[in-house]
């Protein structure tokens, strides 16, 4: 991993960072208003720097980060604490991993087919979450 001094776009240092799957996912993120350094939204250009806080929304989650080290090339999962600090709060991968073990369903094995009734009552627990 290199620690160069020379200025790196953001869009290329989210996905250098593991935060997004592609460069493009990443600026689209940007260009959409859901990735902010020290609470202002940015362009695709911007330049990280050592020590910015970026907050970064994926699907639901709100991940917040503050940048260790500008990379250029993509990294290992396993050097990515190296790279950033995850300062986003517990409560929020606990409200997410909430959202996800309810929104499964789970049905005995042999139980059938809800009924009509069944299937109503279950859709509306699910508008109530």
């Amino acid at each position: 991993m290199e620690n160069k001094e020379e200025p790196i776009r953001i869009d290329k240092w989210l996905w250098a960072a593991r935060l997004f799957k592609t460069r493009s996912l990443a600026a689209d993120a940007i260009k959409g208003g859901k990735v902010k350094v020290d609470g202002n939204p940015v362009k695709p250009s911007r330049e990280v720097k050592e020590g910015d806080v970026i907050q970064v929304q994926i699907e639901q989650l709100h991940k917040v980060v503050q940048v260790k080290t500008v990379i250029k090339n993509r990294v290992s999962a396993k050097q990515v604490p190296e790279v950033y600090a995850d300062l986003t709060p517990k409560e929020e991968y606990e409200r997410i991993e909430f959202m996800r073990a309810y929104k499964a369903e789970w049905r005995d094995r042999g139980a059938g087919r809800p009924t009509k009734k069944e299937r109503r009552m279950i859709e509306r627990l699910k508008d109530e979450l």
